[in-house]
């Protein structure tokens, strides 16, 4: 949602720019009378302010006090390395929320199909549609009398397949493009059931999504808007840049001798010249220079006095060569002795993009890498105090368009690991950020026991992430792989598996669910990953015998009748993962086990079971086979019970 606490403060225009753009999508949206095409697709590079506008047409409709209803029927911003934003699993669900608050007769049509199979919020989203929207909508009848709703979709190529596990079931675990289509032929579908709503979808301009709403299915009911295209950039920069120039003035008192308030008017144009209707760019400007620790008068000059490559023209034609500029002028901001420091903590920002979330207080997040790291308290962030134009170093600042709690925008992300080179002195190498901070977790996890409590950040990060950070290992580029297979093989991985069974903070989509996926697979399963180990074999053999017998002794203590009794454990979806992979598989003597755990616990607690049992069974699976051999398992444990 566009005012939810994850992107507090929401990211709106400045005052006074934008103005063409929100004046056509408001004219077209109309209010109370519906428009011709019910579908406006607005379109725009990244750094486009395309999420600005989102948030400031949400807000201003929001705010019309002439009207008695709520003109907005429902948002949803999709973000690229949030796991709960970067795939369509979360998406009707949450339209459906929203719509029993902005539509409140809708309230108690919704809330019956969800009493009537609350199965249906784990459906496939074709299924979630006709249940959670449309059906409620044909159940009040005569829909004339019902004011037309907007619906924002913000970030529509930020729904990707990351390398993150999704939410989504696995038979529809696609690539981006085919699961952006998916997300737009979800859209079209609500469309042609002629309901009362309609859809401003923003996004930047992929071949893919182009291609789509350019066909016959969706040309005919969808108006597109090519933000680089309408209004004045140029304006609405220097509106900008005037109004932050004018308030960072406002802490100067006048010197003598000096002919005009600062900055002036040439340094004015300079500033605008090298921006070039680039927003992005100016905004990284002002941010670098209001610095309450620094001179924004001679941070300014340092920047517009720096070796600057691109002509205006260029900077049309290719926006962010300016604005890469830009970024390496800052990077050399940063003290020499202070570079190498920097380098690694930007390097392990990068290793953990989709980990910390935008929810994660960042200076907790800057301890736990340091913690990981093996650097003192606080030294990553002061290392990258020079940055603190791109980089957010606290989590009291306006959260701008990004993708994660560090970065305030995502092209500064892609530009440090777009090209390993920056400067002569400063080399990025994500995959030496990755290694440094699994080894860190790693040994964190020595510190994990069965019936301990976890108490430290940097070990809760650990139990809930070290698989995820394997799988983004590249043992290749690594100098010594067969130190992180003997750390591993250290680790009691039965306990840590019993916390993230046990502890309701763990996070279930990490951990040890990351684990179970492809457990039995030869090739496929988390410790080999279809990579080659041609050095350290014999450990890799060792480590997946570790791996899967820890797995297994971790479901043999959490399904003891005393146990399940005893901590009222709620890991059913970690449960549905491993029955699939031991059903499929049927690996000895791991499947005769978890039989014999399971019949135990129908002998004894009879209704705990029942629950798994419920469960397993109405889990969407990705084949009848795989459904099959749940059920002949479940069977077994059934047909020998006392």
């Amino acid at each position: 949602m566009h005012d939810s606490e994850e992107r507090y403060p929401p990211p709106l225009c400045h005052e006074g720019t934008r103005e063409v753009v929100i004046s056509q999508i408001e004219g077209w949206h109309g209010f109370e009378i519906p428009p011709e095409k019910k579908i406006m697709w607005v379109h725009g590079p990244a750094g486009y302010g395309k999420t600005a506008v989102a948030g400031t047409v949400s807000k201003n409709m929001e705010s019309c006090t002439d009207l008695d209803f709520n003109p907005v029927g429902a948002t949803f911003f999709f973000w690229r390395t949030s796991p709960e934003r970067n795939s369509p699993a979360r998406f009707i669900i949450t339209l459906a929320y929203q719509f029993t608050m902005s539509i409140p007769e809708l309230a108690p049509h919704i809330e019956a199909a969800v009493k009537r199979n609350p199965m249906v919020l784990n459906k496939a989203l074709e299924v979630q549609l006709m249940k959670l929207i449309v059906e409620p909508f044909k159940s009040l009848g005569e829909r004339d009398d019902i004011t037309h709703r907007l619906v924002i979709i913000d970030g529509l190529d930020e729904c990707i397949n990351s390398d993150q596990e999704s939410r989504v079931e696995k038979q529809y675990a696609e690539d981006q493009e085919r699961v952006q289509v998916r997300v737009l032929d979800l859209i079209r579908t609500l469309h042609s059931h002629n309901l009362p709503l309609c859809f401003l979808i923003l996004s930047r301009p992929e071949p893919w999504i182009k291609q789509h709403i350019g066909s016959k299915s969706f040309q005919s009911i969808t108006e597109t808007l090519d933000l680089y295209q309408v209004g004045d950039h140029l304006k609405d920069v220097e509106k900008f840049v005037r109004d932050e120039l004018a308030r960072i003035a406002e802490r100067f008192e006048p010197q003598p001798g000096d002919n005009e308030e600062w900055p002036g008017e040439e340094t004015v144009k300079v500033f605008l010249r090298r921006a070039g209707g680039h927003m992005l760019y100016a905004a990284t400007v002002i941010r670098h220079i209001d610095d309450p620790y620094g001179d924004p008068r001679q941070r300014l000059q340092d920047i517009l006095n720096g070796e600057f490559n691109s002509t205006r023209d260029q900077t049309h034609s290719t926006p962010f060569s300016s604005l890469h500029e830009l970024y390496r002028q800052i990077l050399r901001s940063c003290p020499q002795a202070n570079r190498p420091t920097m380098v690694g903590v930007l390097e392990e920002l990068l290793a953990t993009r989709g980990i910390f979330n935008l929810r994660s207080e960042v200076q907790a997040s800057f301890n736990v890498l340091d913690r990981l790291s093996g650097r003192a308290p606080g030294r990553g962030t002061k290392a990258l105090r020079p940055l603190h134009a791109v980089i957010r170093l606290s989590g009291n600042e306006h959260r701008s368009p990004s993708d994660s709690p560090f970065f305030y925008h995502s092209s500064f992300a892609e530009f440090l690991g777009g090209q390993s080179q920056l400067l002569p002195d400063i080399t990025i190498s994500i995959q030496k950020g990755v290694s440094r901070v699994l080894s860190g977790c790693l040994k964190a996890l020595s510190a994990v026991t069965t019936d301990g409590q976890v108490c430290e950040e940097h070990v809760q990060f650990s139990l809930d992430y070290w698989s995820f950070l394997w799988r983004r290992w590249d043992p290749i580029a690594d100098a010594d792989p067969s130190s992180h297979f003997k750390a591993l093989l250290a680790a009691d991985l039965t306990a840590c598996f019993v916390q993230n069974v046990m502890d309701h903070r763990t996070k279930l989509d990490g951990g040890m669910r990351f684990c179970l996926h492809d457990l039995y697979h030869p090739n496929r399963n988390l410790i080999v990953g279809a990579r080659p180990f041609p050095v350290c074999a014999p450990l890799v053999e060792d480590s997946l015998s570790h791996l899967r017998s820890s797995v297994e002794a971790c479901f043999r203590h959490v399904l003891d009748p005393e146990c399940f009794t005893r901590h009222g454990t709620n890991f059913d979806m970690l449960f549905h993962c491993y029955i699939v992979q031991i059903s499929v598989h049927r690996p000895v003597p791991a499947f005769d086990n978890l039989v014999q755990a399971l019949r135990g616990l129908l002998e004894k607690r009879a209704e705990y079971f029942e629950m798994l049992e419920g469960f397993a069974k109405a889990e969407v699976v990705d084949s009848v086979d795989v459904e099959s051999a749940i059920m002949d398992t479940l069977k077994l444990v059934r047909q020998d019970a006392k």
